[in-house]
C-alpha cells in the first residue's frame, strides 16, 4: 500500500484518487479557519506559489475535529480560504482525521510518521502542549494528529518521509522540500 492508493473527495463532492498526483511532492495539511495556527494558510500558499512548477502539491484537509476550529460548510472554508489567504492549492471536503472514523489515508499517515513531539522553540509550543494536558489529554496519546495544521510530507514516489507538527511552520520545511524536488 502507498499514498496513491487512496480516494479523497473534493470541495464539490467529487471523489479523487490521490494516484492523479503521482510523480509530485505532496504536502498533506489537516486545516482549521478558527485556530491560532490559520495564519499558517498564508506560508502554505507562499510554498505553493514558488514550487508548484517545480512539482509541490499542497492539499489542504479541513477538519473540526480540534475545539471545533472549521465549523463551516466547505464552500464557507473555500471562501474563506480564498479571500483571505489568497489559497490555490487544492482543498478537500472537512475530514476527520483521527479517531474511529478517521480516514484511512489520514490512518496511513499516522502509520508512516508517528508523533515524535512539538518544535519546543516555537514561541507556542509550550501553551499547546498545556492545553492539549488541561483539555484535550486523549489527544497527547498515540501516534494520532494532535491538532490542526499538522503536515506530511510525501516524495514523488508517494513515501511518506516526514511529519511536522502545528509548531513547525511552512516555511521552516523549505529545505527538506527543495530536496525532494
Amino acid at each position: 500500500m502507498n499514498i496513491y492508493d487512496f480516494q479523497v473527495k473534493n470541495m464539490d463532492g467529487k471523489t479523487v484518487s490521490l494516484a492523479d498526483f503521482k510523480g509530485k511532492v505532496l504536502l498533506i495539511v489537516n486545516t482549521a479557519s478558527k485556530c491560532g495556527f490559520t495564519p499558517q494558510y498564508e506560508e502554505l500558499q507562499a510554498l505553493y506559489n514558488d514550487y508548484a512548477g517545480q512539482g509541490l502539491e499542497i492539499l489542504g484537509f479541513p477538519s473540526n475535529q480540534f475545539a471545533e476550529q472549521e465549523p463551516g460548510s466547505n464552500e464557507e472554508v473555500r471562501q474563506f480560504c480564498q479571500l483571505t489567504y489568497g489559497v490555490s492549492f487544492p482543498l478537500f471536503e472537512k475530514t476527520e482525521v483521527r479517531g474511529k472514523n478517521a480516514h484511512p489515508l489520514f490512518v496511513y499517515l499516522t502509520e508512516q510518521a508517528p508523533f515524535r513531539g512539538f518544535d519546543s522553540g516555537h514561541p507556542i509550543a509550550g501553551k499547546l502542549e498545556e492545553v492539549l494536558k488541561e483539555r484535550f489529554p486523549e489527544l497527547l496519546e498515540g501516534d494520532g494528529i494532535k491538532w490542526n495544521f499538522t503536515k506530511f510530507l510525501v516524495n514523488r514516489e508517494g513515501k511518506v518521509v516526514g511529519r511536522y507538527e502545528p509548531t513547525t511552520s511552512p516555511s521552516a520545511m523549505k529545505p527538506d522540500i527543495e530536496k525532494l524536488l
